[in-house]
């Protein structure tokens, strides 16, 4: 079978970008009937040490600085973009014009109207376009889309969703891009609560209202002497920035179908490390999942007589996990989800239709971010209205 190139750029080559390169490279070896090649065509990236690692510890065609010269390639069919969120827009903005197809990490701009004009550019380019929300491939967390969608837990009435990080926790945490309002825009509302909501707008459908208030809990960290990520230290006898984003976010929210949810979201919080979690109630059974045991998943029905809540552990018969693992509780891991979720992006470029999630739904999900800011300000429930440009 021949197999169609599918020529690759990368803008942004830390922990996500090399990620996505990865995923790309081992596509090949983990689908079978795979109809398209991944080729890592070129790398951009501002630090010389990872465009010297791109092209030789990744076997990229081409490197530069210059991440026009990356979107706008010639030989480049398809985007990838894991730069700061305040870059976003205006490099999808040049691949949509550029005619390339782009996935870009969540949230597709910094703002919320930022979103609004990248999706616009690439609904007007008609180009396929894809959005970092990886939880969605989670086998496990398709496995509860396909239960609630059959009924299983009869109606839902409650919906409870958070994203509690350490990765702030620590005083002494480098003042990175991602605590900046000008280089990241928005905090948790932007990082950590746009992969709450859209799980939950996957499982249970579109919001309708929300209340919500945040916090910055740390105000000053340390400067970073050189180029640095959230996770590095800094000394505290050395100069300080001011944090100009949230690191706390918590909601209430009515869905359009009348369930009620919560959900929360830090990055200082300590105690759980990487806790993206989801609590579904319905009045036919219920379900918990939690990206910490991303491999196991609490399920109580109503209708088989359970008493409590069985663990369903992940396996074979969910959907993608054969790919990388035959039998049963045999565990993935984060970057397997990556690749599903970069597998099914590219699919849908091959065959030329719309990709979920795409920006469609980062759309979704800063409209409903925009009511929680508004709702912030005002302190009252606020209602949802899209943010689309036609």
């Amino acid at each position: 079978m021949t197999r169609r190139r599918m020529r690759m750029a990368v803008v942004g080559f830390g922990w996500m970008g090399q990620a996505h390169a990865r995923s790309y490279m081992r596509m090949p070896m983990i689908f079978e009937g795979l109809r398209f090649q991944p080729q890592l065509t070129v790398c951009a990236d501002t630090l010389a040490e990872r465009r010297a690692s791109a092209e030789s510890d990744f076997g990229f065609a081409e490197v530069t600085d210059d991440w026009r010269a990356a979107v706008e390639h010639p030989d480049v069919d398809v985007v990838t973009i894991c730069a700061p969120n305040m870059m976003h827009c205006e490099m999808v903005e040049a691949a949509a014009a550029a005619g390339k197809h782009v996935f870009c990490e969540k949230p597709v701009g910094g703002t919320p109207a930022a979103t609004a004009r990248a999706e616009k550019a690439c609904r007007d380019a008609g180009v396929v376009t894809g959005v970092g929300y990886n939880y969605r491939f989670v086998p496990l967390v398709q496995h509860a889309r396909n239960l609630i969608a059959a009924g299983e837990l009869g109606e839902v009435t409650n919906y409870r969703g958070r994203f509690f990080s350490m990765y702030g926790a620590d005083p002494l945490g480098l003042l990175s891009w991602r605590f900046l309002l000008e280089q990241a825009g928005h905090g948790v509302t932007s990082d950590l609560l746009s992969h709450v909501i859209d799980l939950a707008m996957m499982l249970n459908g579109p919001i309708r209202k929300v209340v919500g208030s945040g916090e910055t809990f740390i105000e000053k960290r340390p400067l970073p002497s050189e180029a640095g990520t959230h996770y590095d230290k800094g000394s505290p006898e050395g100069p300080m920035g001011a944090v100009t984003n949230e690191d706390h976010f918590a909601v209430m929210a009515v869905f359009a179908n009348g369930a009620r949810g919560t959900f929360e979201c830090s990055r200082t919080m300590v105690g759980p490390q990487s806790q993206m979690a989801f609590d579904v109630h319905g009045t036919g059974g219920a379900l918990s999942w939690n990206f910490e045991t991303m491999n196991e998943m609490r399920l109580f029905r109503v209708a088989e007589g359970d008493l409590g809540y069985t663990t369903v552990r992940a396996g074979e018969r969910h959907p993608c996990h054969a790919s990388f693992v035959p039998g049963e509780a045999n565990a993935i891991g984060f970057e397997d989800v990556v690749t599903i979720q970069d597998h099914e992006f590219l699919t849908a470029v091959a065959e030329g239709r719309p990709h979920s999630a795409g920006f469609e739904q980062a759309l979704a999900y800063v409209s409903v971010q925009a009511a929680l800011l508004r709702s912030w300000e005002t302190g009252a429930w606020t209602d949802v209205s899209s943010l689309r440009i036609d």
